[in-house]
């Protein structure tokens, strides 16, 4: 399965390749932008209704991601689960519940995403969730590329794609990267 979604992600440009910084401050030589797959709408459903075929055995009341690139995601996956969605967003740097979105207590969630490196906005949407008393019941994402490094957000974490890809930090790049200009093209 992630060969064919590979395939698809390089056929809609939303696998590139050059010199990148990650919003985790690391560097790459890949970077997924989920946003030129998940702009084809038929695609955005198909793959996200992968994704969601691998979450419905976990209890779920509803769908929960971070904007901004969680949000395709998360509505898809949610109208495949037929759940509601809701979304936490950034305010003064700091992912928030803003909206009116509530998150009952003992409610249960899946959180969505796009793609995970460190899963720092994740991990900043589950605690919103927990801090108000909801559960998570797992987390789900397009691409994981954590490696080794896999995140343990203390629940289920499911991935369309696996891929371990080498990052690096700003000050022990490696002499290819060092010379090429770095593009930092996420959704900051």
């Amino acid at each position: 399965m992630s060969e064919d979604l590979l395939a698809l992600f390089r056929k809609t440009g939303a696998l590139l390749d050059g010199h990148f910084v990650l919003r985790s401050g690391l560097h790459s030589r890949q970077y997924f932008q989920c946003a030129l797959l998940l702009q084809h709408t038929d695609i955005a459903a198909k793959v996200c209704g992968r994704l969601a075929d691998k979450l419905r055995e976990f209890d779920c009341d509803a769908v929960i991601s971070p904007a901004l690139g969680g949000i395709i995601v998360g509505q898809e996956v949610g109208r495949s689960l037929g759940k509601r969605h809701i979304f936490v967003e950034k305010e003064n740097g700091k992912l928030v519940l803003r909206r009116g979105f509530q998150i009952p207590p003992n409610e249960d969630f899946i959180v969505v995403e796009d793609v995970v490196t460190r899963g720092g906005r994740v991990q900043e949407t589950i605690d919103i969730v927990r801090a108000r008393g909801g559960i998570v019941s797992a987390v789900g994402v397009i691409v994981d590329r954590s490696g080794e490094a896999k995140p343990d957000f203390s629940c289920p974490f499911v991935s369309l794609i696996e891929m371990d890809v080498e990052t690096f930090p700003a000050d022990n790049l490696p002499p290819d990267l060092v010379r090429i200009p770095a593009v930092k093209p996420g959704s900051k």
